[in-house]
């Protein structure tokens, strides 16, 4: 069946489309091709080098077949050089169960805005994206041997949230293989956010949903949209100062959630708005109460952090 999942962090990516496609733009200008390499790039078939162009395609959209660590670096870095190597070692002995993004962030300035959005504020950094979904996870070089056991941690742990599936011996997804063919229905919608156009996107979000206002794919991909064109405009350190600042003030909480999740700490974000609504009264309290509602719709109903968040606010309004 064709894939409509519109994960959070494909929202992060959206951010930062239109800058990427007018980068594109100018290096056909100035005759650079602007395509990355192939998957059988030097590093091997399992090491893939990423750019803001194809970082969608190659990471988020891959990652729904196939767990990917990115790993942020630089020319410059001196420990990137220590973990690089390792990294790709461990990507050759996986075979496929898991495949290495590299990201020059030098090269590629929206990743790397992208990176510091996160709250990182050095190299080498590496996240695991698995399921469309984006996790934090090395800040910094270490030696094969603890790298090595982190990789196996991290696939243990996200085994025992329900995140990444067992996969039957032999089933492994073969690298570099294209993701599933995306539903008609969504074509509008995803040609506009490969445009950058996030306005027409959400125009065509809309419709889909004018059409069925039950489409719980569609209200995902327009709250993503709508949580984009927010956060493009802020700053986020400023944001979280602002909220730390002013806790009684609703807007700049809602503000600083908006970059929480943007930035995957989504139980901080969702925690903010209970809090708000539970200092709140009148029109603050209930602008804190539907910009939560809102937030919602970013996850999938049965998510848990959504549960959670739905007794909370339950328990702060009653």
């Amino acid at each position: 069946m064709p894939s409509r999942d519109f994960s959070l962090h494909g929202a992060i990516d959206l951010g930062a489309r239109q800058a990427a496609a007018r980068k594109q733009q100018e290096r056909r200008t100035q005759g650079g091709g602007g395509a990355a390499p192939a998957a059988g790039a030097p590093g091997g078939p399992y090491v893939v080098d990423v750019t803001d162009q194809t970082f969608n395609t190659e990471v988020v959209e891959r990652s729904q077949s196939v767990p990917v660590l990115v790993d942020f670096w630089a020319e410059w870095c001196g420990p990137c050089k220590q973990l690089g190597p390792i990294l790709e070692k461990l990507a050759t002995e996986a075979a496929g169960k898991w495949i290495l993004a590299k990201v020059d962030i030098d090269a590629n300035p929206q990743l790397g805005a992208y990176m510091q959005q996160m709250g990182v504020r050095g190299i080498p950094f590496v996240a695991a994206v698995v399921a469309g979904q984006l996790l934090p996870f090395l800040n910094g070089a270490a030696p094969e041997p603890q790298v090595r056991q982190a990789i196996d941690q991290l696939f243990d742990a996200l085994r025992k949230e329900g995140i990444l599936p067992d996969a039957p011996e032999g089933e492994q997804p073969a690298p570099g293989a294209a993701a599933p063919a995306a539903d008609p229905v969504f074509s509008e919608a995803e040609e506009a956010l490969q445009r950058g156009d996030l306005d027409g996107a959400k125009v065509a979000f809309e419709r889909v949903l004018a059409a069925d206002p039950r489409d719980g794919q569609a209200k995902q991909g327009l709250a993503l949209v709508e949580l984009s064109l927010r956060v493009r405009s802020l700053d986020p350190e400023r944001a979280l100062q602002e909220a730390a600042e002013k806790p009684g003030d609703v807007q700049a909480q809602i503000s600083a959630a908006d970059v929480e999740m943007v930035s995957g700490r989504i139980d901080d974000a969702f925690d903010r708005l209970v809090g708000a609504v539970r200092r709140g009264a009148g029109d603050d309290r209930d602008a804190a109460r539907k910009h939560l509602l809102s937030l919602f719709e970013l996850l999938p109903p049965d998510d848990p952090r959504v549960g959670k968040a739905r007794r909370g606010l339950q328990s702060a309004l009653f």
